[in-house]
């Protein structure tokens, strides 16, 4: 009996508690004077993020957010995703000891198959779904399963072009990406 008192009672404070309130965040924007976004890619997946332009009359554009880069060297290959500031920000090899596991070699149309797949995985997990590609595949077969593969997991092999805000007079108006529409 003692027992069950004592249960009664730790329960007792439990009953009497007051439940919070729910604040809502518009409250407290009104009263905030800098607002820090901790997502250093909204901009980019907005699509309203500046784009280097380099120069002119160089060779290859750099106007991308991400690049793709392949690396093949005598015993690996290398599928690396480059951000324009940041340098490599995804990347898969068969110098990884988990993927040269399961690999008969390194270097034959199955490793560039797997690497396609596998990168293609770490860009979503990431939340990379647009990569610039310069790379001619045109000759090589091996570059050409890894291209596929990464576009049949999901990235897209081409940025889509910077919104720009237009003007009043303007024909044509670029669809807002950050703006949805039901259908």
């Amino acid at each position: 009996m003692n027992n069950l008192i004592t249960r009664l009672q730790l329960l007792k404070p439990l009953v009497n508690t007051k439940v919070n309130r729910l604040y809502s965040n518009a409250a407290l924007l009104e009263n905030c004077e800098n607002i820090n976004n901790r997502n250093p890619r909204n901009l980019e997946m907005l699509r309203i993020a500046r784009k280097p332009s380099g120069f002119h009359l160089e060779r290859c554009s750099r106007e991308y957010w991400h690049r793709l880069i392949i690396e093949r060297t005598s015993r690996s290959v290398t599928l690396a995703v480059e951000h324009f500031m940041n340098g490599v920000v995804v990347s898969a090899s068969t110098k990884e000891w988990p993927i040269k596991k399961q690999l008969y070699r390194a270097q034959d149309s199955a490793a560039y198959l797997n690497l396609g797949r596998i990168l293609a995985q770490r860009c979503l997990e990431s939340g990379i779904i647009f990569v610039h590609n310069t790379i001619q595949s045109e000759n090589c077969e091996k570059i050409n399963l890894a291209l596929t593969e990464l576009s049949k997991g999901g990235v897209s092999l081409t940025e889509p072009p910077r919104y720009k805000n237009p003007a009043s007079w303007d024909l044509e108006r670029m669809e807002k990406p950050w703006e949805v529409e039901e259908k």
